[in-house]
């Protein structure tokens, strides 16, 4: 009978009992040469049995499996980990954190394309990449009509359910019945077809509440009852503390100044530790009836909802740390009314983000001395995770900040640097950097005059001499407008590379001399 070996309140259709099976059934459905299309984002509502189950029989087997893998973001360590372990990813796009797919990405043997998460689904419906063969999605549950409840994440799950050959479901029994409605599911048309987005405020709902997919495309159903796994965030350190409170600082400034409203406009916020701290200082502030448009929700933006500061959250995916995580689930009937999750197509877009006046707050790895910004690779070739969502806010946003603990590796690096070794965002679409140090306020300024902020707010004491040497240095070779020295542009990082350190010993001698001069005349 119906129901008896299934759960009905999760599948709703009598028809797709007969689709239910293992993981390790559902993956012999994918095959060599395919595309990939998962759920999730950072690393939330993703498919977790049945990339294991692929993974297993691969290794077991040796079986030949190259598969291009397509994502909303992120994902855990059961698809990342585990196909790149089993040498099963040829290519794989948009965003990454894994560190088993970030060195392979970095010996060349996976094929990475690092882009803006709004563009990822505008290639895939135009064809401009291989088209999905199959889509793996986790669900809550699967209505009537056969449409996908998602859970955690929606990430980029619609445009993979409609263009996908045929979809596999994961109906994930620990995620909380709660999330259905959550979800407000809306996909734009192809060019020139493409209408407005009809979405003012942060909060308002303009789709439905799960994604079209129709009992024919669902080709297997596996139940599982497998935890997101979610990062844990490092414990908020001093750096992290002045960086938000320099920030909250000069968001009160601006206020002040009449050039935002007391509530501030809507918040976006970065992924990761520094991200999530600088967010938390909110909460100890004076602002209230905040709001945000972002891509991620973490144990900040939670805190902001919980203690009253936020009224409403929109984003693509539910991201704490595994502590909230639990603390999310057991209050969720108290954040229901307060988080909208959304194709990450409207999360990410930048035509929202320009039309609500969004605040941007993004991570830097390094930020030069006029204003560039690289984001995504160490020493200019080892890639570390991508752009993410970072250029869909920057470039779009009222307000454009940069954040970044003003030195690295214990000091040896310095994240104020001459010329950055990888552009990620330029010095047009970057309007504020904040570190421990200090804000530079870079709107309305040339290069020299950014130069000269940049150094005297945001450089770390052992380097800012050295930055002004330069900065002198290079203005007496040539043009005055960017003034550079190409010849000592990267010599930084070259530095770091054939010592370990970006100090200069040099300057470090000739600063030891002035302290030793002026404890001498004191």
């Amino acid at each position: 009978m119906w129901g008896e070996s299934m759960n009905i309140e999760r599948i709703r259709n009598a028809s797709l009992e007969c689709k239910i099976m293992s993981a390790k059934e559902a993956a012999k459905l994918i095959v060599d040469k395919m595309v990939v299309g998962v759920s999730g984002f950072t690393p939330s509502g993703y498919p977790k049995a049945v990339p294991l189950a692929l993974a297993a029989r691969v290794k077991a087997t040796g079986e030949k499996m190259k598969l291009t893998l397509y994502t909303g973001a992120s994902v855990g360590a059961e698809i990342d980990g585990a196909w790149a372990e089993a040498g099963i990813i040829s290519k794989r796009l948009p965003y990454q954190t894994n560190n088993e797919v970030r060195n392979s990405i970095n010996k060349g043997d996976i094929d990475y394309i690092d882009m803006h998460l709004s563009h990822s689904t505008q290639y895939v419906d135009c064809g401009v990449i291989p088209k999905v063969n199959v889509a793996i999605i986790e669900a809550v549950a699967i209505t009537e009509d056969g449409c996908i409840v998602p859970s955690t994440a929606i990430g980029n799950a619609a445009c993979y359910i409609k263009n996908a050959d045929f979809v596999i479901v994961e109906v994930n029994e620990s995620q909380p019945m709660q999330l259905e409605g959550m979800a407000d599911i809306y996909m734009t048309e192809k060019p020139p077809f493409r209408k407005p987005i009809p979405l003012m405020h942060p909060g308002d709902r303009i789709g439905t509440t799960c994604i079209p997919c129709g009992i024919e495309k669902i080709a297997a159903i596996v139940m599982t009852d497998l935890l997101d796994k979610t990062r844990p965030l490092a414990a908020i350190d001093e750096a992290s503390k002045k960086i938000s409170k320099n920030l909250i600082q000069f968001l009160e400034k601006e206020v002040e100044e009449g050039r935002l409203p007391e509530n501030l406009l809507p918040l976006q916020s970065g992924v990761g530790s520094v991200a999530n701290a600088v967010l938390g200082g909110l909460c100890e502030s004076n602002f209230k009836n905040l709001t945000c448009y972002t891509e991620v929700i973490q144990d900040s933006m939670l805190d902001l909802l919980k203690c009253g500061k936020a009224v409403m959250a929109s984003s693509t995916a539910i991201s704490p740390s595994p502590e909230k995580m639990v603390e999310f689930k057991e209050e969720i009937d108290f954040y229901k009314d307060k988080i909208v999750l959304r194709p990450q197509e409207i999360s990410n877009n930048p035509e929202i983000a320009r039309r609500i006046g969004v605040i941007a707050m993004n991570t830097a790895i390094e930020v030069d001395i006029y204003g560039n910004v690289n984001s995504t690779h160490i020493m200019g070739s080892k890639m570390m995770n991508g752009i993410g969502g970072s250029g869909d806010f920057a470039r779009n946003a009222y307000l454009t900040i940069f954040t970044t603990e003003s030195i690295a590796k214990k000091g040896d690096i310095s994240s104020i640097v001459p010329m950055v070794s990888h552009v990620d965002h330029t010095e047009h679409d970057v309007m504020v950097i904040v570190t421990e140090q200090g804000v530079a306020d870079l709107r309305g300024l040339c290069p020299r005059e950014r130069a000269l902020k940049i150094i005297n707010n945001c450089a770390h004491p052992d380097y800012k001499v050295a930055l002004m040497k330069y900065f002198e240095d290079a203005q007496l070779t040539g043009a005055k407008h960017t003034p550079h020295m190409l010849e000592k542009a990267l010599g930084w990082h070259s530095r770091f590379l054939a010592t370990g350190t970006m100090r200069d010993r040099k300057i470090i001698k000739y600063n030891n001399k002035i302290d030793q001069s002026e404890r001498n005349i004191c």
